[in-house]
């Protein structure tokens, strides 16, 4: 099993609006560029901007316009839960690349994405661009009794959502398009139109007695492994959530086979994971969603050797 140590608390410089609490709750993804650690929160409309070197609360950044209730069940009807996030190569327009924020797609209301530019040091750059994901999710919708997309990847020439599954209706999937498919309409104000996957490869994770790994996130490596990470929620429903009873972090390759796949040793619901191989170790980051919005998200780190994954 992997232990994780703890690096921190998200706390925050200020809230989101009046009254919200001075750190993120729900972290839901996670990317590292340079110093700096983006983290989106599936209950707000900000981006939270940390910086690795530095144990000062972080800033929270507005995507989107508006305000959301401050009670939880409100919230939660309201929420463009923004589940996932990546960070996108240079393209046409966006020279340094660009971080694309997704919603889950679980509900009509929740098939947006932001995309933010950023500088040659990784820094937030302009305002941000509210995109329409109507018909990227639509085609995807119909592969599933239940659209949860979790995760946002790029990995080589592909672009790759991780769709979650649930006690109820088990399968996950990587959902690979290529990547140019993508950034076209991104860079052109045009609608993403009939866009239907390149492919869809489903993947068995295992489980926590009879609550099956479902995905939570994901990250690319420079060989266009996808390293993820799953948790056991005893919930069978693509909304509502429920008791973690296990987490591991695992990896697909490229043809869609599950590479191997680690237990932790505590169930915290990781939400968000960054990867990369250093020093014979593959090195993680992770981040927490509470799932109390009075419980402040919390970022690990662990190391795997490589030999014992490879």
């Amino acid at each position: 099993m992997i232990a994780l140590t703890k690096i921190r608390d998200l706390q925050l410089s200020a809230g989101g609006s009046a009254g919200r609490p001075l750190h993120l709750s729900a972290a839901s993804g996670l990317v590292c560029l340079n110093s700096f650690l983006y983290i989106i929160a599936d209950d707000e409309l900000h981006l939270g901007v940390f910086r690795f070197d530095d144990n000062r609360p972080g800033n929270l950044v507005r995507l989107l316009e508006g305000e959301l209730p401050d009670s939880v069940e409100d919230r939660k009807k309201q929420k463009p839960d923004l589940e996932a996030l990546t960070f996108l190569p240079a393209f046409d327009g966006y020279p340094h690349g660009a971080l694309f924020a997704l919603g889950s797609g679980s509900k009509k209301k929740r098939r947006r994405g932001v995309l933010v530019a950023v500088n040659s040091e990784g820094a937030m750059h302009g305002a941000p661009k509210s995109v329409d994901l109507s018909e990227l999710f639509e085609p995807i919708g119909e592969q599933f009794e239940k659209l949860n997309i979790e995760g946002a990847i790029v990995a080589g020439d592909e672009f790759c959502l991780l769709q979650r599954g649930n006690k109820k209706e088990t399968q996950n999937a990587v959902i690979r398009f290529a990547l140019a498919r993508i950034l076209d309409p991104l860079n052109s104000d045009q609608d993403f139109g009939d866009i239907a996957p390149d492919r869809i490869d489903a993947i068995e994770l295992g489980g926590a007695g009879d609550v099956p790994f479902c995905f939570t996130d994901g990250c690319a490596l420079p060989n266009g492994d996808i390293v993820f990470s799953a948790v056991a929620e005893d919930t069978e429903d693509a909304v509502e959530d429920g008791p973690c009873l296990g987490a591991a972090v695992g990896a697909v390759g490229k043809e869609g086979d599950l590479l191997w796949l680690r237990r932790l040793e505590e169930p915290h619901k990781i939400e968000g994971v960054n990867a990369k191989i250093e020093g014979g170790s593959l090195k993680l980051l992770l981040v927490t969603d509470a799932d109390d919005a009075a419980v402040a998200a919390t970022l690990y780190s662990a190391a795997i050797p490589i030999a014992d994954i490879g």
